[in-house]
């Protein structure tokens, strides 16, 4: 029986096609820790919600469910709305922890290597052209 689940929290969109970035990240954890429980859910406007995401957690056995919000930082999405979210769900399951980390974005480790694919992306550009005026 699983102890410890992962549930990783993005903001959600209109377009599917928005989630594959998330899905691609889901799929490289599972793949690095594929004994690790997971669940990605949303917001708003896409499912699964928070909630139907730890009861899958909670059903597995996990005890400890670590809440990764996919933000790039606190919006007020992660400073509003996450914590109430996280509270109702102590409230429903009182025998499983819930930690909630903070955005993904601000992590040092994700800041830099968010600037090392910048300098990548604009390293391969050439170089314009030199102004030739007289």
């Amino acid at each position: 029986m699983p102890a410890d689940g992962l549930l990783l929290f993005a903001h959600g969109a209109r377009d599917p096609a928005w989630a594959a970035p998330f899905q691609a990240i889901a799929a490289e954890l599972q793949a690095s820790r594929p004994d690790l429980p997971l669940a990605l859910a949303y917001l708003e406007l896409m499912t699964p919600d928070l909630p139907a995401a730890a009861g899958a957690l909670v059903a597995l056995g996990c005890r400890r469910i670590q809440i990764v919000p996919m933000f790039l930082g606190a919006s007020g999405h992660v400073r509003r709305d996450v914590p109430p979210l996280v509270e109702a769900l102590r409230r429903e399951h009182p025998g499983v922890q819930f930690l909630l980390h903070d955005a993904i974005g601000e992590q040092p480790s994700v800041i830099r290597a968010m600037a090392s694919a910048t300098l990548e992306l604009v390293s391969s550009v050439a170089p314009a052209p030199a102004n030739t005026q007289p």
